[in-house]
């Protein structure tokens, strides 16, 4: 399984590169300033994307959770633990979403 970029980030790396650019290298810098593994990053941001409701990066890191050793139901979990913190109705709308990924799969 490859996660593949998406074409809308594709069009912003084109129309701005050295924005995207930029946001690369602080995206490689933040997480090569730790100890996490690659897994754990993922379900962080799996988890972020999810409270702010951004279909696209749940998707996206997602994927990126799966393809770096993550199972369905961890993936899952992480959504699930959010309840307490960002409500039931979140948390069944990036359900829903990971179903449509699951289901891509």
């Amino acid at each position: 399984m490859s996660h593949q970029v998406s074409p809308h980030y594709l069009k912003l790396k084109e129309r701005h590169a050295e924005l995207i650019n930029a946001v690369e290298a602080m995206t490689k810098a933040a997480r090569n300033s730790g100890p996490l593994d690659e897994k754990t990053v993922q379900l962080i941001q799996l988890g972020a994307a999810a409270a702010i409701g951004s279909k696209g990066s749940l998707r996206s890191h997602a994927l990126r959770a799966l393809e770096a050793g993550a199972t369905h139901e961890e993936v899952r979990h992480a959504i699930i633990v959010l309840t307490s913190t960002i409500g039931f109705p979140t948390v069944a709308a990036a359900l829903s979403r990971m179903d449509e990924v699951s289901d891509s799969l």
